[in-house]
């Protein structure tokens, strides 16, 4: 691929308050299109089975807009909200995207190029017993929607991998596109026919894979504001083919970025006007698609982040669930929480020193606060002589 000239050149800095401004984290937060305007900005937000503090899916909002009611982060998801008449509207529905993902439900034509991808080539780890996919379509087409367990189940044993082959036959439904989830009830998915829950306008796979893939860049360079190629093709999990396929005609402008090696792209509108307002304080979910990207995350915050809960306890580093804290538009330290009744304990505090205290004492404070706890406990500083300072500093919220 040849690429244009860049007609921008970006400092560090300007590109790291750009990706900030771009995923939400610099300026007021639009409080008014709330929890689905977050959605609808960063393109997809993230599922994930760990609860620590709360959901990732529910972090995601928190970070951004400050303590926003977690029943009202639910029903932003996963309630339908009436367009002039019934039937109603769903919001958003799971695909997959960087990882299993909610998506604004606007989006659901453009992801036609992979439900054609898993129709023509799918790939399984699960046999699938004769008719059962049949019978699945014909009981949803009967009784409406059901979660796995309506189904008939969806597990063989209590291994976590193990499942029915009801639960293969509705994954692969969904992955091709003829069974949507728009729903999740008490954190179970709830599966219909996609003819019956996606709006008419929507329900079509008829853009090419071309204007599918343009349409999915162009979104990632707005919700990173900058980024390379290898940046832009992981937030949806694209080939990095499929990006050089359509960047050209993607509206996304090259530009060059002290430091960074490589060609990056950023949407127009980021670099139209200077990134200027107010930065967030918070706990970022390692889910968090700010931090998604482990190289764009050291190469724009010199920050190393990895998600320690499926290492062996013994190597662990920075603890289970480890949560960067964002303050003043970098990230200053880690903080591993849990939950003891009414605590919000930080079983392991890493700070970026000193100046990184009042700033973590705050996010802590904040957290706590959002999931109801009324203490907070320090367990262990990674550099001692910064635990009585960080003590005193959430003595003093």
């Amino acid at each position: 691929m040849t690429t244009p000239r860049p007609s921008t050149e970006l400092t560090a800095d300007e590109a790291r308050r750009i990706a900030l401004r771009a995923q939400g984290f610099l300026g007021t937060p639009d409080r008014r299109s709330g929890v689905r305007g977050v959605l609808r900005h960063l393109g997809a937000v993230q599922l994930d089975t760990i609860s620590v503090l709360a959901r990732s899916h529910e972090l995601i909002p928190y970070a951004r807009l400050g303590a926003v009611g977690r029943k009202t982060v639910e029903n932003a998801y996963w309630t339908t909200a009436s367009v002039g008449a019934p039937p109603a509207r769903p919001n958003a529905f799971e695909y997959w995207s960087h990882a299993a993902c909610i998506l604004p439900i606007e989006e659901w034509p453009h992801f036609a190029f992979r439900r054609r991808a898993y129709r023509s080539r799918p790939h399984w780890n699960h046999d699938l017993p004769e008719g059962t996919y049949e019978q699945v379509i014909k009981q949803l087409r009967t009784e409406g929607p059901l979660t796995a367990t309506e189904l008939g189940g969806a597990k063989k044993t209590s291994e976590w991998w193990d499942w029915s082959g009801t639960k293969v036959a509705v994954e692969r439904a969904l992955m091709y596109g003829e069974v949507v989830c728009v729903e999740r009830r008490g954190w179970k998915r709830v599966y219909d026919l996609a003819e019956r829950a996606v709006p008419e306008a929507l329900l079509h796979d008829e853009l090419d894979d071309a204007e599918c893939l343009r349409r999915l860049v162009r979104l990632a360079g707005q919700s990173l504001g900058v980024g390379t190629r290898a940046d832009i093709a992981d937030y949806h999990r694209l080939k990095a083919e499929q990006v050089d396929a359509v960047i050209a005609d993607s509206g996304l402008v090259p530009v060059t970025v002290e430091g960074w090696g490589k060609p990056a792209w950023a949407d127009p509108e980021a670099l139209g006007t200077p990134p200027r307002g107010r930065h967030r304080t918070t706990l970022l979910s390692p889910f968090d698609s700010l931090i998604w990207e482990r190289a764009r995350t050291e190469r724009i915050f010199g920050f190393t982040h990895r998600l320690e809960a499926y290492v062996p306890k013994p190597k662990r580093i920075h603890g289970y669930f480890a949560m960067p804290v964002l303050a003043g538009g970098r990230l200053v330290g880690r903080v591993d929480p849990a939950r003891e009744g009414s605590t919000l304990v930080a079983r392991q505090v890493t700070l970026d020193g000193p100046k990184a205290v009042p700033a973590v004492a705050q996010a802590l404070v904040e957290a706590a606060s959002w999931v109801d706890c009324t203490d907070v406990r320090v367990e262990r500083v990674d550099a001692p002589e910064l635990r009585a300072p960080l003590t005193k500093a959430l003595a003093d919220l």
